[in-house]
């Protein structure tokens, strides 16, 4: 796409500019408006997230102490620590205690994707409302545009359950049975309690917004498919005696 908007700027032939905001109101332009829209929901409900998971120490000279994990954004929890309860840290029985996990690949993955969807978007927008003509006076734009449909909505699928998947984790990773992991709150007289952890909501609501777009990308691919040669080809043959 980026190669066909060079080529439009440097070609005469391609270079006649011809706005037509109509094709909103066709199912080619409505889904991919949806589609750039649905992307930017993807990528910043959970590229800007932060938390922190609590909990509350009692040891030596110390009692409901708060201590906190702070995590966020891409999620490599094995290099989170929790505060110590006191600068004397429990007379010696306090070890550091780091978050179990490191769920960078699947985050950062649906966040590329999302991303370079993203990108995508603006560039086919600007194909279908400005070079509709062009695009349909060359069958290799809709058969490229049909190709990088189908990888999308295959990438979205594999991307958003791993990053569902990598999810679940970190909720088991930053929830109450951290605690049993804890090897410090196993000392003689030391005691540990959950208090609280961060809601997630946006990170559900991204892994939403991630099926959203495996549907309309897979969906997307009949619209696309139409504007080939291969549909009218089938047609043609149908319709022969």
């Amino acid at each position: 796409w980026c190669g066909f908007l060079l080529a439009a700027v440097v070609s005469p032939r391609m270079a006649g500019l011809r706005v037509d905001f109509g094709l909103f109101l066709e199912p080619l332009g409505f889904i991919k408006v949806l589609e750039w829209i649905f992307s930017i929901f993807a990528f910043a409900m959970c590229g800007g997230f932060q938390g922190e998971t609590t909990l509350l120490v009692s040891c030596k000279g110390v009692v409901n102490k708060t201590v906190t994990a702070a995590f966020a954004y891409p999620f490599r929890l094995n290099t989170v620590v929790f505060s110590a309860p006191d600068p004397k840290r429990c007379g010696g029985t306090w070890t550091d205690v780091y978050l179990v996990g490191n769920f960078s690949s699947s985050v950062q993955f649906f966040v590329t994707l999302a991303v370079l969807v993203f990108l995508y978007c603006i560039a086919a927008l600007v194909v279908y409302i400005g070079y509709k003509h062009v695009y349909q006076q060359n069958s290799k734009f809709p058969l490229t545009d049909l190709a990088i449909t189908v990888v999308i909505a295959f990438l979205w699928l594999v991307s958003t359950f791993g990053w569902a998947k990598a999810l679940a984790d970190i909720k088991v990773s930053t929830g109450a049975s951290i605690i049993l992991g804890v090897e410090s709150c196993k000392a003689p007289g030391t005691t540990c309690r959950f208090a609280s952890v961060t809601s997630m909501g946006t990170l559900n609501v991204s892994v939403v917004f991630g099926l959203l777009n495996m549907v309309l990308w897979g969906g997307n691919v009949w619209f696309v498919y139409k504007d080939t040669n291969l549909h009218n080809q089938s047609n043609r043959i149908s319709q022969s005696p």
